[in-house]
Formats: C-alpha cells, structure tokens, sequence
C-alpha cells in the first residue's frame, strides 16, 4: 500500500526503534507509548483489519501472537512466579480493529503493553 504508515516502516522508508524482525514480522517500539513498555508488532504483508486476514494468514497470526511473551521477556515485563507461586509483573496484548475498535492505522498490527501500571488510556 503507497499510504500505509506501517508497510512504509516495514520497507525501511521511515524509521523506527526495531526490536524484532525476520522475514514476515516487525517489532518497533511506539512513538507515543501508553505503558512504560509499548511495542507493535506487524506483519510485513499488508493486511488492513484482522477482519481482512485470510485462512492462509493463520500461522503468521500464530506467530504474531507467539512473539508476544519473546519481547515481553526481552523488556523485562514476562509473567514471573515468586517462592510462594504467585505471579508479579504481566504484559498486555491488543489487536483493535476498525474505528469502533480504536483502529487508527489501517495495517494489522498487537500492541504489547507492559511494565508497572497504571497505563495511559488503559483499564
């Protein structure tokens, strides 16, 4: 897409903090974080809404997802489980998709969200 924001960052036109990247994803921190750790991660192939993402789309979704606990790790936000079992830390994730679901930039993409709260904007 010529417009698109995140397929431009993908391609290396525009700049980003890359934490993560292979031949499929993208991992970039957000320019204007809600939470103390905020990432996004994005397929390199343009899919507008999850809602447009195809049956052969599915392991890359997976592997979006799978990422997720990788950088949560790496950012020191990961699920961590004291002596007595409990769990401390934690991390976020979201998918928006559309106006109605807080969509601002029309190229798929699972914000991570971590560190102490409270977070900008969040519940």
């Amino acid at each position: 897409m010529d417009n698109c924001l995140f397929c431009k960052i993908a391609a290396k036109q525009v700049p980003a903090s890359v934490v993560y990247e292979d031949d499929e994803l993208l991992a970039f921190k957000d320019i204007n974080p809600a939470a103390p750790v905020h990432l996004l991660v994005i397929p390199k192939k343009h899919i507008a809404t999850l809602t447009e993402a195809q049956p052969e789309d599915t392991l890359l979704l997976g592997k979006m997802l799978a990422l997720a606990p990788k950088l949560a790790e790496e950012h020191g936000v990961s699920v961590v489980y004291g002596n007595d079992g409990s769990p401390t830390r934690g991390y976020k994730t979201l998918v928006n998709s559309g106006p109605d679901g807080g969509q601002v930039i029309y190229h798929l993409h699972m914000h991570i969200y971590g560190g102490p709260r409270p977070w900008r904007g969040m519940h």
